[in-house]
């Protein structure tokens, strides 16, 4: 059981007792040696090298400001809405690593868009964001999936897309962690918890109100620091392993459903790609 289970028992909204990452990375004395702009801040305290990516260089330099640094923390420009600027964005940073990358955090996603949008590749656009453009590991690796409880309701409300998405990148985890998992590359699928971020933006007004106004799902809500926090082959949330929920098409918690785990469907979500 993690040691941070007792902290999620009741929680209380964003900033309770939760943990944050930075939290977690001084617990276990990682500085020195050892999701999003909160986890490319707690990160670096642990001495890691991280090149982060981002489509719009001007904003990400405003948003990072000085924790941009050097040769310790640099910005490599990247569209997941385009697969020849991520294999660009790959061959700088495999150059930047002398070809290697110990960890990647595939942190992108988009959900509940307005209207129906493809990538430059003709993808529609949340498989091609959420999905398609997370492919760069390499061997002695650990690939970070960013998924989400919303795969219990996988093709269910409107934001059926996302649901799917999120449900596919358990998918890769798996098939990453079954074929190359004994020669070093393996995968996690992580759950951050329920975070209000900018990814809510195309979500229904009176959906998010509500929302809002919900005593219960705000006790279950995170701030973004906590939600940095959780982070082979297994589905991580709350800051530690899962066990199977009920198949009972509850979007919240922090279980996984049964049907993120199909050996064959996982293997034709792979081929797609």
């Amino acid at each position: 059981m993690s040691r941070y289970a007792e902290a999620h028992l009741n929680p209380s909204g964003p900033r309770d007792a939760r943990p944050t990452a930075l939290q977690i990375i001084k617990d276990e004395e990682a500085e020195g040696r050892l999701a999003g702009i909160e986890t490319a801040r707690a990160l670096p305290l642990t001495g890691a090298k991280l090149f982060l990516m981002a489509r719009d260089l001007t904003k990400a330099k405003t948003a990072l400001g000085a924790l941009l640094e050097p040769g310790r923390v640099e910005l490599v420009e990247m569209d997941n809405t385009s697969l020849d600027s991520v294999r660009s964005a790959a061959k700088i940073i495999l150059e930047k690593s002398n070809n290697q990358v110990n960890i990647l955090v595939n942190n992108a996603g988009i959900m509940a868009l307005p209207k129906l949008e493809h990538t430059k590749d003709g993808f529609e656009m949340q498989f091609g964001v959420n999905h398609l453009a997370h492919f760069l590991p390499g061997f002695s690796s650990r690939v970070i999936n960013l998924c989400s409880s919303a795969h219990h309701v996988a093709g269910i409300n409107d934001s059926g897309n996302y649901n799917f998405e999120k449900n596919r990148n358990i998918y890769m985890t798996n098939e990453i962690e079954r074929h190359y998992g004994l020669r070093g590359l393996h995968a996690n699928s992580v759950h951050p918890g329920l975070i209000a971020t900018a990814l809510m933006q195309y979500m229904d007004p009176d959906m998010v109100e509500a929302f809002a106004k919900d005593e219960n799902a705000y006790k279950l809500m995170k701030s973004p620091e906590q939600g940095a926090t959780t982070t082979g082959g297994e589905y991580l949330a709350e800051c530690g392993r899962t066990t199977r929920r009920d198949d009972n098409l509850e979007i919240g918690g922090v279980g996984f459903a049964g049907h993120c785990y199909n050996p064959e469907k996982e293997a034709r979500s792979g081929k797609t790609c």
